[in-house]
């Protein structure tokens, strides 16, 4: 009998307890009675009319949508990307976000370090895998073990825009990170922008303006895969007009496990 795929969960929930204030959801939360109350008074029946005094329960959010695990669209990146009108997350081809997938270990990495494309050259070679158009690259940094934690959007290395670059021309069109931003952490980006360095700011987001690509950020449980690749990835974010990223319930599907 066919066993059936082992799926593991690459994504955060959407949580008021979120550690970053400027992205942070507000979720209201109504349980069965409170609707009860609402929705019925608004149809004008009441709590008793329904079984039990319940009714359903419901949340109202308020979010960005780049809280979360989500995927940067190139509108994300700038108007324009690769000399067209760059797309939105609506837009994006539903095919990009299905595919082989293959994790890159960089988790000896300290905060703010490079990842650079030598390093992911030598990364694929000792895992002993050959990138091929479309797979979806992960990049592993174990930041998400300390996500909750003041300070958890600090604690990442990040990618070059020369990395982004290797990946993107080897067609490579989503590569994502188990961490708060694809680019070094904010504070180092800005405190470089100070010392006369503007190019240092959001570098490997920017790359997308030049070439065509979505990252996705705040994956999460890299570290539970079993193995580096053999793996198919999901990551379809929900489809929001014209807007910038989605949120994705990101996921690594084992066949046969």
């Amino acid at each position: 009998m066919d066993k059936r795929p082992r799926i593991i969960d690459l994504s955060f929930a959407l949580s008021n307890s979120d550690p970053e204030p400027m992205l942070r959801p507000q979720i209201i939360y109504q349980d069965h009675r409170e609707t009860a109350r609402s929705f019925g008074a608004a149809f004008g029946l009441k709590p008793d009319d329904f079984p039990e005094g319940n009714f359903a329960g419901v949340e109202t959010i308020t979010l960005s949508t780049h809280s979360g695990t989500h995927l940067d669209a190139p509108w994300h990146y700038g108007p324009r990307s690769a000399g067209a009108p760059a797309r939105t997350i609506d837009q994006i081809p539903l095919e990009w976000c299905f595919s082989d997938g293959v994790v890159l270990d960089f988790s000896h990495k300290g905060p703010g370090e490079a990842v650079t494309a030598r390093e992911m050259e030598q990364e694929l070679g000792r895992v002993r895998y050959s990138l091929k158009p479309y797979d979806i690259v992960l990049v592993r940094t174990d930041a998400c073990q300390r996500f909750g934690e003041p300070g958890y959007d600090n604690l990442h290395c990040g990618v070059t825009p020369e990395a982004t670059h290797w990946l993107i021309d080897r067609g490579i069109r989503v590569m994502g990170i188990d961490a708060w931003g694809w680019d070094p952490p904010f504070p180092l980006m800005v405190a470089e922008v100070k010392k006369g360095h503007k190019e240092k700011l959001w570098a490997a987001h920017f790359v997308g303006k030049e070439k065509e690509y979505c990252h996705i950020e705040k994956l999460a449980n890299l570290d539970k895969l079993p193995r580096p690749f053999g793996f198919k990835v999901a990551v379809f974010p929900v489809k929001i007009e014209r807007a910038s990223a989605g949120w994705v319930r990101a996921v690594a599907i084992l066949e046969g496990e």
